[in-house]
């Protein structure tokens, strides 16, 4: 099952900014200690509603549209995970943001953790969901197959056509991504055992496309990571089940143990 899309809470900021020869679009809630949302590939930060809300009383929440994806135009069809992280740290940099949590999910998590092992005095911990560490991680034919994950690609070209500003060049996004996906991340075990952050990896008990093998060999990578196993849910956890979603957001936050106990 794929819920539908939230609609992004009214901002108390919001704009695009030119960094790195393109637009990003950032929208700003509430106050306290900075919180960067990453959403997956295709989507939005959208499908951060339901988190975003749930956030802002206590954190001021930073909700970025990727390079070329919503709200940000698409202005090359090359992509990549240290590109993203860079365009993430000129954002916080712009609005004056010394150190945030950055909360990723799926290409977010990936970028979250790409800028956590580039600039980790900027990163304070992350919330990885549905990330992987290289290749290896998808299940094979996973998209392809799941007629939820079929949806949600469907679902995400149709928003990009109402979001975007640049809404033909979709196709340009979509081969770039799919490169992208067919060689990156590349992380090693070595070079997530130098991960120096606070890092919880989540994973969806019936994701579609990455392995729950993966999940738990990337928190088993890094120092002191946890590993979170969400039930009944899969790639797409933020939407089926919100409030236990963002109960394991909340034990990030709060250093408390994992759902699942540690890797």
């Amino acid at each position: 099952m794929l819920p539908a899309t939230p609609a992004l809470p009214k901002a108390d900021a919001s704009g695009t900014v030119e960094v790195n020869g393109t637009g990003i679009f950032h929208a700003v809630y509430g106050a306290g200690p900075a919180v960067v949302m990453l959403h997956g590939g295709l989507g939005s930060s959208n499908y951060w509603g339901h988190q975003i809300s749930a956030l802002s009383p206590r954190h001021r929440v930073i909700a970025i549209d990727t390079r070329g994806h919503g709200r940000s135009p698409v202005t090359s069809n090359a992509f990549s995970y240290d590109l993203f992280a860079r365009d993430v740290l000129a954002i916080m940099d712009r609005l004056g943001v010394g150190q945030a949590a950055l909360v990723g999910w799926s290409d977010g998590g990936v970028t979250a953790l790409q800028l956590a092992m580039l600039r980790p005095d900027r990163v304070s911990g992350a919330f990885l969901f549905g990330a992987n560490a290289d290749p290896s991680g998808y299940i094979p034919g996973g998209a392809s197959r799941s007629s939820v994950f079929r949806a949600y690609v469907a679902r995400c070209n149709a928003e990009y056509r109402k979001l975007s500003p640049t809404p033909a060049r979709l196709g340009e996004l979509t081969a770039g991504l799919r490169r992208m996906w067919r060689s990156e991340p590349r992380f090693t075990r070595a070079m997530l055992a130098r991960t120096k952050v606070s890092v919880t990896v989540a994973h969806g008990a019936h994701d579609e496309i990455i392995r729950r093998e993966h999940a738990s060999y990337i928190a088993s990578a890094i120092p002191g990571a946890r590993l979170a196993v969400l039930p009944g849910v899969s790639h797409f956890a933020m939407l089926q089940q919100p409030q236990e979603f963002n109960a394991a957001l909340q034990a990030f936050f709060d250093g408390g143990p994992a759902v699942a106990g540690r890797p």
